[in-house]
C-alpha cells in the first residue's frame, strides 16, 4: 500500500508540470481503462450489506478492460461511451461457517453511456462523479460447487448502472491519465451463478480503475490560462503554450482584451519603457509614447528630465515642460525658476518678463517685487518716466516709482533730484510756469526722430518733459502740434511723414496721463519752412515739431 501512495504522490506532482491546462474545450476523447473488480453478491465478500469481510478469504483476481469516446457537452458535464469485456470472479464464501464451497467466474461483456459531471475546475486535477445506465452480455462459465435453490440463469443480457467518482491529471497536452473508484450494480441475480432463497440483493461489483486517454483541441481551448482561445492566438500569431508572449510581465489575453497592447511586443508603443511598467508602474498610455501630449516621450520624462508624462505641466506654472525645456530652458520641475516670486508662466505669458532672470530689466529690484509689492513695470528701468530708475526711487528717494511728480508740486522727481530739492516736499518744487501765448507756434527744439521714420529717439526726452509740463501746467490748454519737413523727396511723402511724427508725440504725451482731446495734430510736410532748404543745417531746421496754443 505504501509503494501505490508513493507512486500516487510522483504521478501527481508530475502533473503539475502542465498545470496551465484547465481540462476544458477538449472537444472529445477516446481512451482505455482497466479495472481491478470486487464481486458482490449473496456470498460474503467486501460488501455493503451485512455480508461484508475483510479477511478477503472470498477474494479471486477479477478484471475488466474498457475503451471508451468522451464527447465534451458544457464546461463541466462530458457523456462517455464505454465498451468493455473482462471476468467476474471469486470464492463462494460463507462467512458464518467460515467455509469456501468452490468458486464462481462469468465473463462479462458491458456497454454503457455515462454523464459524468465536473463540479469545480482546479488548474492541477479534475475531479469528477458519474453516473449511468446500459446493458451487459454475461456468461458464467463457473458455478459454486452448492446447487442453487433456484435455477439461474447462466448467460444472457441484463440492465447495468455504473456510479463513481474520480479525477483526471495531466501526463502530457494531449494525454491525462484517469484513478477512479466505484461501481456497477446489474438488474440480475445470476453473475456468480448462485441464486439463493433469499436473495434480494441484484448482483454487481465495486471497482477501482485506472486509464488514459487522449483528447483533442476545440477553437476555444486555452491551453495556457492567458485568456486568448486557441484559433485567437494562432490568428494573433502569440504561443499557445506561453501565457506571456512577449515577456512583458502581462497574460496575452489581458493585453488584448483589457489594455489593447500587442501581445507579440514589449513595448507596444516604442518608447523604450515596456508594457508592465507604463500599466503597473507608472501608470502612462501603453499606446503612446506621449502620453501627457508634451511633446516629450514618456520616457525622456521618466528617466531624462523627472517630469511627470501624466501631466503636460508637471509644475504648474501654466507651461508645458516641453516649452519649459526646450523654448524657456526654465526648469519643469520648479514652477518659479529664478525664485523671484513670480511663476514662470506669469512671466513669459502676463508680464513678459525673462523667467531665468530675478531682475529682467536690471534696475536692481527682483521681477517678483516689482509685480506685486511695487507695482512697478520689471520691463522698464524708470516705469514712470522721470529719469529717476525704479531702484533709487523704492530704496533711496523713497519716491513712488509710478508717479512722475511724487509730492505733485510741479516738478517731476528726476528734475527735483538734479536740483538738490525733495521729491517728497511740494513746497520746493519751481513752479513758474512758462508764458505761453495763444496763437503764437514755439518750436519744441530738441525733439529728433530717426531718418525718414517716426520713431522718437531718446535724446528727445527733455523737450517732451518740457511740453508736458506745460500741459500740466495749464490743464485748460489746447494745443495744436504740427510736423514739418524739408524739401526733400515728394511733397505727399514729406506730408504723411510729417503726420506721422506730429501723432508720436502726442502719443507719448497721452501716455503720461496728458488728455488726447487737448491736443490736435497736423502735418505740414514742406510747406511752411522758417529757412530756405539751400544747406543741410536750414533743412535741419526746417524738420521739426511745433507747438501751437490754439486757447
Amino acid at each position: 500500500m505504501k509503494h501505490i501512495l508513493v507512486i500516487f504522490i510522483f504521478i501527481f506532482n508530475y502533473s503539475s508540470i502542465f498545470a496551465q491546462d484547465n481540462f476544458k474545450h477538449w472537444g472529445h476523447k477516446i481512451g482505455v481503462r482497466s479495472n481491478l473488480l470486487f464481486p458482490q453478491n449473496e456470498f460474503s465478500n467486501f460488501g455493503i450489506f451485512g455480508n461484508d469481510d475483510l479477511s478477503f478469504k472470498w477474494f479471486k483476481f477479477s478484471h475488466l478492460f474498457q475503451a471508451y469516446y468522451g464527447f465534451e457537452l458544457s464546461k463541466s458535464n462530458e457523456l462517455h461511451l464505454n465498451v468493455g469485456h473482462g471476468f467476474y470472479a471469486g470464492n463462494a464464501y460463507d462467512k458464518k461457517r467460515d467455509e469456501t464451497n468452490g468458486s464462481f467466474e462469468s465473463t462479462i461483456t458491458p456497454i454503457d453511456l455515462r454523464l459524468r459531471i465536473t463540479p469545480t475546475n482546479k488548474p492541477n486535477w479534475n475531479p469528477y462523479f458519474y453516473i449511468g445506465i446500459g446493458m451487459m452480455y454475461y456468461e458464467v462459465t463457473k458455478s459454486p460447487d452448492i446447487p442453487s435453490p433456484i435455477k439461474p440463469k447462466l448467460k444472457g443480457w441484463t440492465g447495468i448502472y455504473p456510479f463513481g467518482v474520480g479525477a483526471e491529471f495531466i501526463l502530457s497536452e494531449k494525454f491525462v491519465y484517469d484513478i477512479s473508484f466505484g461501481g456497477a450494480l446489474s438488474s440480475s441475480l445470476d453473475l456468480d451463478g448462485y441464486w439463493g432463497e433469499n436473495n434480494f440483493l441484484w448482483d454487481g461489483y465495486f471497482n477501482i480503475s485506472i486509464g488514459v486517454s487522449w483528447r483533442g483541441e476545440t477553437c476555444e481551448s486555452d491551453r495556457d490560462n492567458d485568456g486568448l482561445a486557441k484559433c485567437e492566438e494562432t490568428e494573433i500569431g502569440t504561443d499557445i503554450k506561453n501565457p506571456d508572449s512577449d515577456a512583458d510581465r502581462i497574460k496575452d489575453g489581458d493585453e488584448v482584451h483589457i489594455y489593447k497592447t500587442n501581445p507579440l511586443k514589449s513595448d507596444s508603443d516604442g518608447d523604450s519603457i515596456n508594457d508592465y511598467d507604463e500599466i503597473f508602474v507608472y501608470k502612462t498610455n501603453p499606446l503612446l509614447i506621449d502620453s501627457d501630449s508634451d511633446k516629450l516621450d514618456d520616457r525622456t520624462e521618466i528617466f531624462v528630465y523627472k517630469t511627470d508624462p501624466l501631466n503636460a505641466d508637471t509644475d504648474s506654472d501654466k507651461l508645458s515642460d516641453h516649452d519649459e525645456i526646450f523654448v524657456q530652458k526654465t526648469n519643469p520641475i520648479i514652477a518659479d525658476t529664478d525664485e523671484d516670486g513670480l511663476k514662470d508662466g506669469d512671466e513669459v505669458l502676463i508680464h513678459k518678463t525673462n523667467p531665468v532672470v530675478k531682475d529682467s530689466e536690471g534696475d536692481g529690484l527682483n521681477d517678483g517685487d516689482e509685480v506685486n509689492k511695487f507695482k512697478t513695470d520689471p520691463m522698464l528701468v524708470d516705469s514712470d518716466g522721470d529719469t529717476l530708475t525704479d531702484y533709487d526711487e523704492v530704496m533711496i528717494y523713497k519716491s513712488d516709482p509710478n508717479k512722475l511728480d511724487t509730492d505733485d508740486g510741479g516738478t517731476d522727481d528726476g528734475t527735483e533730484i538734479a536740483n538738490d530739492t525733495n521729491p517728497l516736499n511740494p513746497k520746493d518744487d519751481y513752479k513758474k510756469k512758462e508764458v505761453v501765448e495763444v496763437g503764437v507756434p514755439i518750436v519744441l527744439e530738441g525733439i529728433t526722430f530717426d531718418k525718414n521714420k517716426s520713431t522718437i529717439k531718446p535724446e528727445s526726452e527733455p523737450a517732451l518733459w518740457n511740453a508736458y509740463q506745460t500741459l500740466k501746467s495749464y490743464p485748460e490748454m489746447i494745443v495744436e502740434i504740427s510736423g514739418h519737413t524739408d524739401n526733400v523727396g515728394k511733397r505727399k511723402n514729406n506730408i504723411e511723414l510729417s503726420i506721422r511724427r506730429a501723432n508720436a508725440v502726442k502719443e507719448w504725451l497721452v501716455k503720461r496721463g496728458i488728455e488726447a482731446e487737448r491736443i490736435l495734430t497736423k502735418g505740414y510736410g514742406p510747406d511752411r519752412p522758417i529757412a530756405p532748404n539751400d544747406s543741410e543745417e536750414n533743412k535741419r531746421k526746417n524738420r521739426r515739431i511745433e507747438f501751437l496754443r490754439l486757447q
